[in-house]
């Protein structure tokens, strides 16, 4: 079971991330592309995810996993239950979601830097 405590302790470790509060949701970003959104009560997260991949994710695991509200559908965008998930599947889903939106040099220096964790 994962919080929302979590996903700020982990998002906030990965390079060029800042945190932000719009509309009453924390959301992390870089430059301004949002990768991570914690609803207002912090049960779901949204994250970046690829879109041609999400409906086999929602459909295989809907439990856990919840499409994108219409306005994000046309987004790499999908939400997850956060009490659903474990800690290991969360910190999978917060690096990747951030992976989608740094540069691939600042991807590659991270995985470099913590090849040992894997």
């Amino acid at each position: 079971m994962v919080d929302a405590h979590q996903v700020r302790r982990l998002a906030l470790t990965l390079p060029r991330t800042e945190e932000a509060l719009v509309r009453d949701s924390v959301k992390f970003r870089v430059r301004g592309l949002v990768y991570i959104a914690l609803s207002p009560d912090e049960e779901l997260m949204g994250f970046a995810f690829p879109k041609h991949a999400r409906s086999a994710l929602v459909a295989a695991r809907p439990d856990q996993f919840l499409m994108p509200v219409r306005s994000d559908e046309r987004y790499n965008w999908v939400r997850a239950r956060l009490p659903m998930i474990d800690t290991d599947e969360m910190h999978e889903l917060v690096v990747d979601a951030w992976r989608m939106v740094v540069p691939k040099g600042v991807a590659a220096a991270y995985d470099a830097q913590h090849a040992d964790a894997r």
